[in-house]
C-alpha cells in the first residue's frame, strides 16, 4: 500500500443507519485517511464482493442474520492462512462479550457502538501502522535473499537478517508466517509454498502449514490427532514430529510421514 493513498474501507452491517453513520465518521478521520470503497449488508454479500474486489480493512459487524461477523472473520483467517491477501478486520459491534473470540480470529481492534471518532480513528492508525510495516517488508527480497543464506524479516519496524542454518521451521498461523529458532518467535508476511520452492532440500513439508528444516527433525511418533489436523477433507493418520532445541511437535500430514522417516534415517537420528 502506498502510504500517501488512504485506506480502502468495506463496512459490514445489517442496518442501514448503522452503515450511515459509520461511513460519516470513517470521512471524519483525517489521520490517517480513509475512504469507504463498498457496503454490504450481510456477511455473505461481503464475502461476494471480497471476491472480486480488494479493500485494507473490514468494518465488521458481530450479530447479523445468517452468518455473523465472526463466521466471516474466521473464513478471512483461513484465507490468509493459506497465503491469500486478506484484509484487516475492525469489529464495530453493540455487543461487548464476543472481545475475546474476536481477538482469536486476530482482529485488529474491537470498537462498541455507539463508536466515538477517536477510537475509530486510533483503530484506523493501528491498520495503516501494519499495512506500512508489510510494505516495507515486500520491498526488501526475503525469497531472493533466501537462496543466499538467508531470510528478511520485518520484525515491529527492525529489518532482520535470520541465517537459514538458524531457522527450524515455517508455520503458517492466521494470515501470517511464524519463523521458529531456537531462540526466537517471529512473524513474517509471505506464503509457504514460496518459501517451500525457495528453500530446497535442506526443508521438509511436513503438513499443509508447516515448513520444517530436516537437520531440526528428531523424531516420529504417533499422537491423538487435534481437531484441524485434517488434510484434503480426510483425517490426519495422528503423527508428529519433535523439533531440535525447542521440543516442540508438529503435525505430520499422513502423506508426509515417509518423506519425515526418509529424513531422519538420512541423518542418522
Amino acid at each position: 500500500m502506498n502510504t500517501s493513498e488512504p485506506l480502502k474501507v468495506l463496512i459490514v452491517d445489517d442496518e442501514p443507519l448503522a452503515r450511515m453513520r459509520l461511513r460519516s465518521l470513517v470521512e471524519a478521520c483525517t489521520e490517517p485517511r480513509a475512504e469507504v470503497v463498498a457496503e454490504a449488508g450481510s456477511a455473505t454479500q461481503a464475502q461476494h464482493w471480497l471476491r472480486d474486489h480488494a479493500c485494507d480493512l473490514v468494518l465488521l459487524d458481530v450479530q447479523m442474520p445468517g452468518q455473523d461477523g465472526l463466521q466471516l472473520a474466521d473464513a478471512l483467517r483461513d484465507r490468509g492462512a493459506q497465503g491469500l491477501s486478506v484484509p484487516a478486520v475492525v469489529f464495530v459491534t453493540a455487543h461487548g462479550e464476543h472481545a475475546l473470540r474476536a481477538f482469536e480470529l486476530d482482529a485488529m481492534d474491537y470498537l462498541t457502538k455507539p463508536v466515538r471518532r477517536e477510537r475509530l480513528q486510533a483503530a484506523l492508525a493501528r491498520v495503516a501502522q501494519r499495512l506500512a510495516e508489510r510494505s516495507a517488508a515486500q520491498s526488501k527480497p526475503p525469497l531472493e535473499a533466501a537462496e543466499a543464506g538467508v531470510i528478511v524479516v520485518n520484525d515491529r519496524g527492525r529489518m532482520l537478517r535470520i541465517p537459514l542454518a538458524e531457522v527450524l521451521y515455517l508455520k503458517a498461523e492466521l494470515k501470517y508466517l511464524t519463523l521458529r529458532t531456537a531462540q526466537q518467535s517471529l512473524v513474517m508476511d509471505g506464503a509457504l509454498s514460496d518459501y517451500e520452492q525457495r528453500l530446497g532440500d535442506r526443508f521438509l513439508r511436513v503438513h499443509r502449514n508447516a515448513l520444517v528444516a530436516k537437520a531440526a527433525v528428531r523424531e516420529l511418533q504417533k499422537h491423538a490427532a487435534a481437531p484441524g489436523e485434517e488434510e484434503g477433507g480426510e483425517a490426519a493418520e495422528g503423527w508428529a514430529v519433535r523439533i531440535a532445541l525447542v521440543d516442540e511437535w508438529l503435525a505430520v500430514s499422513r502423506r508426509q510421514v515417509a518423506a519425515v522417516r526418509e529424513a531422519l534415517a538420512s541423518s542418522g537420528a
